[in-house]
């Protein structure tokens, strides 16, 4: 398997956090962890941008993607609200995880918890060509349930 080398850097508040680790051999993400001072409860239908103390420098070609965490989506209602979230090459700040509460009651977020998964991904850069007529399909302009539930 391929590695890409990503630089990591924590600020003083998270030194004592674990950095972000593949928690198996096969697992595609590594976990992030919550950089909270306190406890922190998110109510039902409550966004809050949770920090994880470190930003990356991420090389051009890939990107970051913050994806949610299963067991949180599963148990709890719990998720990534603007999923996948991206973290940009060319970004160096502090990584913030969206949660939001979709579950029916409060969700209390603690230091160190893992709060979502970072996947780095390879892009393709697409070049737009204007076109006056694009070729047909058999779906052609279907959109949004066009194929029926």
């Amino acid at each position: 398997m391929d590695r890409v080398k990503i630089f990591l850097k924590r600020e003083e508040s998270a030194e004592d956090l674990p950095v972000p680790t593949y928690m198996t051999p096969g697992a595609s993400g590594m976990d992030l962890y919550a950089n909270v001072e306190s406890e922190l409860e998110i109510a039902p239908s409550a966004i809050k941008s949770i920090s994880t103390g470190i930003a990356l420098e991420i090389p051009s070609g890939f990107e970051g993607q913050i994806r949610p965490r299963s067991g949180l989506a599963a148990r709890n209602g719990v998720t990534v609200l603007n999923s996948p979230g991206t973290i940009d090459s060319d970004y160096r700040g502090v990584i913030r995880v969206i949660l939001i509460n979709l579950g029916e009651l409060p969700f209390k977020v603690c230091r160190g918890d893992r709060i979502a998964q970072l996947i780095i991904v390879p892009i393709a850069y697409g070049e737009l060509v204007i076109a006056d007529e694009l070729n047909d399909t058999l779906r052609g302009q279907g959109g949004f349930g066009h194929t029926g539930i």
